[in-house]
């Protein structure tokens, strides 16, 4: 995909991509094409808004990494405030979802360069050795070291073993556009199924994908698990966020407000909710206890991806100013 200039859609906010119902009718997957290539493409547009209020108290030690969509590049927001710090990875162009290895290692989606590229603690990066990805959006990383892909525009994930032996495409059935990943700790994996307004999830056991029972999704981007199993979803085509708690699958809506097209979602260890509140160029944390503030993101422009390193601090790829 090539750079799409920030005033090449006008001022006015992106519409939505079509809704889903639209493209489950004869020439599906054109359309379903059109749906994604509409939501990254304008992803760009949108300048950086209106500063908001921050909260500077930290909830957690470690640091929050942001893909800064617009802006190509990938970020650090401290816990303390602070201005974003951005990492050492040349040559990003739209990066997306971002994950961690048990190692330290931070794995980002390389978007409009369909790479995955992976930056060492030690600060070096390399390239993830794969095979045909097309906009690759979201990742996930077993405790194995197992990487996985979410492959939108080929309308599939790709896994890519920690060993070396070879990518390979993960069993599952009629996904469009999928996006966001999550992986409980005994394997079975979440996928956000954008066009078709679900998540499924395939267990590790090989039985089969099963879509997620879930009232009312619209575009699901990212995904998250807390420490206690709770799914988080953000449902960007209805401006929220949703979790479906463990155990009984009891679907509520996060209370955070004023949000534009949510995307990416972290959880820390205490349970703390952070989202890519995308259209408005900011970062949100939302306390257990429902208290919503605005990490100090300055300057980014469609965060999209986060993610939280490994807790320990000294596993985290150092993140020094430009």
């Amino acid at each position: 995909m090539e750079r799409v200039p920030a005033d090449s859609h006008g001022q006015e906010p992106p519409a939505p991509a079509p809704r889903v119902r639209r493209v489950r009718r004869p020439l599906t997957r054109g359309l379903a094409a059109v749906t994604g290539l509409l939501l990254l493409c304008v992803l760009p547009a949108r300048a950086v808004g209106v500063t908001q209020p921050h909260d500077t108290r930290p909830h957690t030690t470690l640091p929050l990494y942001v893909s800064d969509y617009g802006n190509d590049r990938v970020v650090t927001l401290s816990p303390r405030g602070g201005d974003p710090a951005t990492l050492p990875l040349d040559d990003l162009l739209r990066p997306t979802g971002l994950a961690f290895d048990r190692t330290g290692s931070l794995y980002v989606c390389d978007t409009g360069h369909n790479r995955v590229v992976r930056l060492l603690p030690d600060g070096g990066g390399t390239t993830v050795p794969t095979d045909g990805l097309s906009r690759p959006l979201g990742l996930a990383v077993a405790p194995t070291g197992d990487l996985y892909i979410a492959d939108s525009f080929n309308d599939r994930v790709v896994k890519v073993p920690a060993d070396g032996s070879g990518q390979s495409t993960v069993p599952t059935t009629g996904l469009l556009h999928p996006w966001g990943l999550a992986l409980e700790p005994d394997g079975d994996l979440y996928i956000a199924d954008f066009v078709n307004d679900r998540v499924v999830k395939v267990p590790a056991d090989g039985s089969g994908q099963s879509t997620v029972p879930t009232t009312g999704l619209s575009q699901p981007t990212g995904l998250a698990l807390s420490a206690t199993g709770d799914l988080y979803v953000s449902d960007s085509g209805n401006n929220r966020v949703v979790r479906l708690a463990a155990g009984t699958g009891t679907q509520t809506t996060v209370p955070a407000t004023g949000l534009s097209s949510p995307l990416g979602l972290a959880v820390d260890p205490r349970g703390t909710l952070y989202v890519a509140d995308a259209f408005h160029n900011r970062v949100l944390r939302v306390r257990p206890d429902g208290n919503q503030s605005t990490l100090n993101s300055t300057g980014l422009n469609t965060p999209t991806g986060l993610a939280l390193p490994p807790d320990t601090r000294t596993t985290a790829p150092a993140a020094p100013a430009r």
